[in-house]
């Protein structure tokens, strides 16, 4: 198979309190709907998009995790493997803004440090702000991430959001691929399931065509994620 043929799969997580619209944000990406009626993620959702960005053949794979507490020992489970995370908060809702931090820390401690973003969802209610926007500057100046302002219902910067994170993802991902070589047998060295490590064996490990990225949770090292660094203000 050859190297131009393969496509690039990135597991993303959205992650923040319930009701700041995160089902409602992947259902929208990938299937373009949106309903008013809330309903409570139970454990993880997923849902796929397959994108062109920067030239590249991307599969966005999205894991949508419930906010509550009492699903939290489930959905952590999730978060291993993933390359890329969307912190979610609700104009509406300042607890939700308020957690923001204990979400990123809890991503964190299964994935090291991956590209992120934070959104503030519901921008259609701004009326009903809760949360200065001073505040939100200030935060994510703090964790280092790219604020965008999204509104799910009126189709605001939703694209905006995953098409970021595509993109930091890849730029990490050449940026390896100037400090690494094809190994003997042809095999890329980035190639590793999305869920855990593979063994290297003699058979492909992307024979399927698909390249998915590696995740950065190190044992008993300082941990880092294939994508060293975490996405920046700009």
């Amino acid at each position: 198979m050859r190297e131009e043929d393969l496509e690039i799969a990135i597991k993303v997580v959205i992650v923040g309190n319930g009701a700041v619209g995160k089902s409602s944000m992947i259902q929208r990406y990938c299937k373009g709907t949106f309903t008013k009626e809330y309903k409570k993620t139970i454990g993880v959702d997923f849902l796929e998009r397959q994108i062109e960005c920067e030239g590249e053949d991307v599969r966005l794979m999205l894991w949508d995790t419930a906010g509550q507490e009492e699903f939290d020992a489930i959905t952590k489970a999730y978060y291993r493997g993933a390359q890329a995370c969307v912190l979610a908060f609700s104009t509406t809702d300042r607890d939700s803004f308020e957690a923001i931090q204990s979400w990123k820390k809890k991503v964190e401690d299964e994935c090291g440090e991956i590209p992120t973003v934070l959104v503030q969802n519901k921008i259609d209610l701004m009326d009903q702000n809760v949360i200065e926007p001073e505040e939100v500057d200030l935060l994510a100046r703090m964790l280092g991430c790219r604020l965008l302002l999204t509104s799910v219902k009126e189709d605001v910067n939703v694209n905006a959001v995953f098409r970021h994170l595509a993109s930091r993802c890849l730029a990490e991902l050449r940026r390896e691929e100037e400090e690494y070589t094809m190994s003997s047998n042809g095999h890329h060295p980035l190639t590793i399931s999305a869920f855990g490590p593979m063994m290297n064996s003699n058979k492909s490990n992307y024979s399927n065509g698909t390249i998915v990225l590696k995740s950065g949770k190190i044992k008993n090292k300082k941990k880092k994620n294939l994508f060293m660094n975490n996405c920046r203000l700009l």
